[in-house]
């Protein structure tokens, strides 16, 4: 991760541009963290087609540092580099899809696998194999592997991505201040995490390895290839199903997490 200063650090800066609105000190703080831009498109970077220029990554990021430095509330004691992470990755994936960068026959495929692994998980209260999804997509395992490869680069979740699709509120939208959870934030927290935790339960080994190390220790998907002594394709392969398993799982209890609230 990038060694950079606390925002508590920079408290003084922050004051003045939040309190007295300098610009100087906004600019001060977008030079502070612009390393956050370069560290986050680079890891998007990986997977995506050879068209998608890093310089565009570059150009979506930093608008959302930038909206991250208006939005940040610096006196309720989080960590800026968090926040402006999300929001970074957020803008560039937001920028990307404007782009149609991904084309509607992939986005298809990856919501036919992700409805299978809902579908089947939830009727046999276990992983599936790769067998089984193949046999009820009606395709070869060969073909479910090319499927899985293909839709890659759609895995990558946006943070401002709605939670459900029928309204506006946002994964984001969970990211506040700890002091300040009401009853209903802590009994949705709780289900979420719960459902989250079973799901993961249910990935394969390899799955469960892979996503620990690319989400958890922030390993590459090559430096994961090498530690797993795998090919990078294979890698992907393994983080595109562990990504269809948990939309599928947390999709399947949509009503138990949030309807109630």
């Amino acid at each position: 991760m990038i060694q950079q200063k606390s925002h508590l650090s920079n408290m003084d800066v922050w004051k003045q541009w939040k309190e007295e609105g300098l610009i100087p000190a906004k600019q001060s703080l977008i030079e502070t963290y612009l390393p956050l831009v370069d560290y986050v498109s680079n890891r998007l970077s990986i997977g995506l087609p050879k068209n998608v220029a890093k310089e565009d990554l570059a150009s979506f990021g930093i608008m959302g540092l930038i909206d991250a430095i208006e939005k940040f509330d610096y006196q309720r004691g989080l960590q800026f580099e968090t926040y402006a992470s999300w929001r970074i990755r957020g803008a560039i994936i937001d920028g990307l899809r404007q782009g149609d960068w991904v084309p509607r026959s992939i986005r298809e495929k990856s919501k036919k696998i992700e409805e299978a692994y809902q579908k089947l998980e939830q009727q046999y209260l276990r992983s599936v194999t790769d067998t089984e999804i193949s046999a009820y997509l009606q395709v070869s395992e060969s073909e479910f592997q090319q499927m899985v490869q293909e839709i890659a680069i759609t895995t990558v979740c946006s943070i401002d991505d709605p939670i459900r699709e029928e309204d506006s509120e946002t994964r984001l939208s969970l990211l506040i201040d700890e002091k300040a959870k009401n009853p209903e934030y802590k009994v949705n927290e709780f289900y979420l995490k719960e459902t989250l935790a079973k799901a993961i339960e249910r990935l394969t080994e390899k799955e469960r390895t892979v996503v620990s190390l690319f989400y958890f220790e922030e390993l590459s998907l090559s430096e994961i290839a090498e530690v797993m002594a795998l090919s990078p394709s294979r890698i992907s392969q393994l983080h595109s199903k562990a990504i269809l398993r948990l939309r599928g799982s947390l999709s399947r209890h949509k009503s138990q997490l949030f309807e109630e609230s």
